[in-house]
């Protein structure tokens, strides 16, 4: 496996000796430089993983070099490392697009941590970036992000179907994310230039489905003041999209079975047959089969719909898939709400795959956006994931505990304050001895580079 590479950049030898040994002595490839221009000829090879950089620099300052660098390339590691930092220059150089800043002077294993975090997340990202590119290759699914077997199974089944006009049924539990790929499905199809067309069966009712799905005449009934095409309609030369299917009361089974045998249908209030060129896809949450046989939904409209079926497989079976996932969302909401978050803590990956997901990849982009939106630091903590709709420690709807409470304050004081100790105390208003002994109770642990006492 290559070796990672990177640049680190001070004008003062001393320093750009001892972070060149202690890197290279940790199995890095090291070169340096004393100066802006110098840094920014050899970063612009584009051969570096990581690049650490000096504010206090001569001909170009650190922070014009970090521009210039995310300017040629937007996807670049930068970690600002300085001897004058403060909170305000750290927001500023995160802002610009550095992924960390440690200060000087700096403890080794502190700086061996932040580094390792830094090509983490550019290893994660490069992975995601090339899941994408792979997938979007071999099968052009937008918006479906997983390595597992099985969502590789699920996009080999999608593709062979999609160039069809096949009938398609999509099991699988709320949020799985059916309707994402019934879309995927639709734009790979030769009727991608067509409407697709979402319809939810299971949040109408049944009095009005039927008008919703096959339009009506004027006068049809009270408030029919004028005509109205349905959804099959509007999805003529295109796809529709029936969600919870297996919600259809019978009388709605059989009017559906007639479209998909006939392809006709005539609007409520008419006798006149209306004819259409629709792909169905359809999706359920339900056991179709198992409702055959209990009599409440037709064998003949079963087999009808599921041509082709395709099974989403539940978050909490595919937990490999989790990493990709969140990060995935974290690089959306990111960019939506303009917070300078770069990933998540492996305590903060630990909890989401121990986690078991009862919403699946909904509650997972859910979960990331908030903690994004309240996280403050450049990675998203376990402290600032709340699953289960409890807050940051439970997974179960209830209101946190006074101590809970506490301890969640405490967290967010020592992130602020980069885990010192002396800081967030003065912050919280207790001594160091106090700050330590409910640290304790509370059972807080210290990252490994976190400081006992100041900087």
């Amino acid at each position: 496996m290559a070796r990672h590479r990177v640049l680190v950049v001070d004008d003062e030898e001393n320093i750009r000796n001892l972070l060149s040994q202690i890197l290279r002595q940790e199995g890095f490839e090291v070169e340096a430089a004393a100066d802006g221009a110098t840094a920014l000829r050899r970063a612009s090879s584009g051969e570096f993983d990581l690049v650490l950089l000096d504010v206090r620099i001569p001909e170009k300052d650190g922070m014009e070099v970090l521009r210039e660098i995310r300017r040629e390339d937007p996807g670049a590691v930068v970690m600002i490392v300085t001897g004058y930092a403060t909170l305000e220059m750290a927001v500023e150089a995160m802002r610009q697009g550095a992924f960390d800043y440690i200060s000087k002077p700096f403890k080794k294993d502190e700086l061996l941590l932040k580094v390792r975090r830094a090509l983490e997340h550019e290893q994660l990202r490069e992975e995601n970036r090339k899941l994408h590119e792979e997938l979007r290759a071999r099968f052009k699914f937008e918006g479906i992000v997983g390595s597992s077997p099985k969502m590789q199974e699920v996009m080999r089944v999608a593709a062979a179907v999609a160039p069809t006009d096949a009938t398609v049924l999509i099991y699988g539990e709320t949020g799985t994310g059916k309707e994402i790929l019934a879309r995927s499905i639709h734009d790979q199809s030769r009727r991608a230039e067509g409407p697709f067309v979402a319809i939810n069966c299971g949040a109408i009712p049944e009095t009005l489905l039927e008008t919703e799905l096959f339009g009506h005449e004027k006068g049809a009934f009270t408030s029919a003041v004028g005509s109205r095409i349905g959804k099959f309609e509007a999805a003529d030369g295109g796809t529709i999209f029936l969600d919870e299917v297996g919600d259809m009361s019978p009388a709605m089974q059989v009017k559906l079975l007639r479209v998909l045998q006939e392809r006709t249908f005539e609007r409520v209030g008419s006798n006149k047959p209306v004819r259409v060129d629709v792909r169905v896809i359809a999706a359920t949450n339900k056991d179709l089969r198992q409702m055959v046989r209990d009599g409440r939904f037709r064998e003949d409209l079963f087999y009808r719909l599921s041509v082709v079926p395709i099974e989403l497989p539940p978050l909490r079976e595919r937990q490999e898939d989790i990493p990709l996932l969140a990060q995935h969302f974290l690089e959306k909401y990111r960019a939506k709400y303009g917070k300078p978050v770069t990933g998540f803590t492996p305590q903060a990956v630990r909890k989401m795959r121990r986690y078991p997901w009862p919403g699946n990849v909904r509650e997972l982009e859910f979960a990331v956006e908030r903690a994004v939106i309240l996280c403050r630091t450049p990675e998203i903590w376990a402290e600032d994931l709340w699953l289960g709709g409890a807050g940051p420690e439970g997974t179960e709807d209830r209101l946190p505990t006074l101590a809970e409470v506490e301890r969640q304050h405490m967290v967010h004081v020592l992130q602020r304050t980069e885990w010192n100790l002396e800081e967030a105390a003065r912050i919280l208003g207790l001594s160091l001895a106090q700050l330590r002994r409910r640290l304790d109770q509370h059972g807080v642990q210290l990252p490994t580079a976190g400081r006992s006492g100041g900087r």
